[in-house]
């Protein structure tokens, strides 16, 4: 590391504090939305099943029992227990103003986070890469193949990414987020993945599945995996879920 990235976070953090006295001078980063939400109309969809109250503990229970689990089993995971975890992601529940609301908060209702499916073992999805289309509760195939060893080596090597039946990847979309915030937006982008992380976490729990969230990886790796820019678009966040030991 050098000298230089040892202090940007500091330096990050001083450039975009709001003040009383600074507040006067700000403005807006400026340019277009690029988008609600990402659609890839040319890939193959898969439409998840109903999402559904199942039942479980309740949500004080799971927020006093979710642990990072990091040892899974080779079930595979259930396609309604996927498309319960991508609901709990990002799926919609209600609309204001002619735009869909989710599941988690975003700053300024502007949500610059997409998700991303690494199916490693699903019933009834072929192995791949997919992206999360919230609009119509489904997902959409981006690359079909065993990417189980791809997304461990972007992960540092983390085996429990190749052993898990899905990892999610969160990436984030910064001009829908910077056009009304400024160089202040990267502060909420992280955010909004944690809500996102979190809930899936939840989730996870409620469903007597394990989860652990994962921040060490190969951002230009997993912008890859992902078809991302790694700029514009970025990797933020990676999560592993399955079944495990208990």
């Amino acid at each position: 590391m050098t000298e230089e990235q040892g202090d940007i976070g500091d330096r990050f953090q001083r450039a975009t504090r709001h003040s009383r006295e600074g507040m006067d001078g700000w403005r807006p980063g400026g340019g277009g939305y690029p988008g609600y939400v990402k659609h890839f109309t040319d890939a193959p969809s898969v439409r998840l099943p109903r999402v559904h109250d199942r039942g479980g503990p309740s949500l004080w229970t799971a927020m006093g029992t979710r642990r990072s689990r990091r040892s899974f089993t080779s079930e595979p995971l259930s396609l309604e227990h996927l498309s319960q975890l991508c609901w709990a992601a990002q799926g919609v529940t209600a609309e204001t103003h002619g735009l869909p609301l989710r599941t988690t908060p975003s700053a300024g209702g502007l949500y610059p986070i997409e998700t991303y499916v690494v199916a490693n073992r699903a019933t009834g999805l072929e192995r791949g890469v997919y992206h999360y289309f919230p609009i119509d509760h489904a997902l959409e195939r981006l690359a079909e193949g065993d990417y189980s060893e791809a997304v461990a080596h972007a992960a540092l090597d983390q085996r429990m990414c190749a052993r898990a039946p899905a990892v999610f990847i969160w990436t984030a979309i910064v001009q829908r987020s910077r056009m009304k915030y400024g160089a202040r937006c990267y502060r909420y982008i992280y955010l909004d993945a944690g809500h996102v992380g979190h809930s899936v976490a939840l989730a996870a729990e409620g469903l007597g599945l394990g989860y652990c969230a994962v921040g060490a990886f190969y951002d230009d790796e997993v912008a890859e995996l992902v078809g991302a820019d790694g700029e514009g678009e970025f990797a933020a966040y990676l999560a592993c879920v399955g079944h495990c030991k208990r």
